[in-house]
């Protein structure tokens, strides 16, 4: 079972649609017990990262998520959900959830138009079988107006341009994360969900992130 994260950051129809097409059964939840249970977890998410941080603060969801990726097993962040995995946001003083560590900043405005809006393309850093059968420079769909700055770039598994150049895909461990949207990003997208469905069925993408790595893990 995939769970996949209703924090009041919406984006889950299209999230849960993509999961079902690679196979495997989405659950939409906020409940502390199914999480836990889950095989795999999905955060996707739009909006403010200092406004979902206060949701799952309310919903008390901060320490369960960071009991799951201790766990080991699978978790995919998806735009605002690769935002929060970082320690902080410059949108304001709300701490993130800090599985890994960095910040997240807001684009330039000499970037062009803010928020990116569209489709671009990603570059590979290296091979990695989330990126099984996607071919690099693939075009993906983005909604974004902060990015995330990773302190560790080896985590850093795609890049984009927009003004900056910046991480549109990280992963470490067992965490995975992407600024675009993949479940709105046609075939490529879905087989990035394929890629992580399969990594929850049993099929090892990585270890669990290192409590060092994990604040608060």
């Amino acid at each position: 079972m995939i769970a996949i994260l209703d924090y009041g950051a919406g984006n889950l129809r299209s999230v849960a649609r993509a999961v079902e097409v690679a196979g495997e059964r989405p659950v939409v939840t906020s409940d502390r017990s199914t999480i836990a249970a889950a095989d795999g977890l999905v955060v996707p998410g739009q909006g403010s990262a200092v406004d979902a941080m206060r949701n799952l603060e309310r919903l008390e969801l901060v320490e369960p998520l960071k009991r799951y990726v201790a766990s080991g097993r699978p978790f995919l962040g998806v735009c605002l959900g690769e935002q929060i995995i970082f320690e902080s946001s410059d949108e304001g003083d709300q701490p993130c959830l800090g599985l890994l560590p960095g910040t997240c900043r807001r684009l330039p405005s000499d970037a062009g138009k803010v928020p990116h809006m569209g489709w671009n393309s990603v570059r590979f850093r290296r091979p990695h079988p989330l990126l099984e059968g996607v071919p690099d420079g693939a075009y993906f769909y983005f909604v974004h107006s902060y990015y995330v700055d990773p302190a560790d770039p080896s985590v850093v598994l795609g890049e984009t341009d927009y003004g900056v150049t910046f991480a549109s895909i990280v992963a470490s461990g067992n965490v995975f994360a992407t600024q675009f949207h993949p479940e709105k990003s046609a075939n490529d997208g879905l087989r990035i969900y394929a890629n992580f469905v399969r990594t929850c069925a049993g099929t090892s993408l990585g270890s669990a992130v290192p409590a060092s790595a994990s604040s608060g893990v």
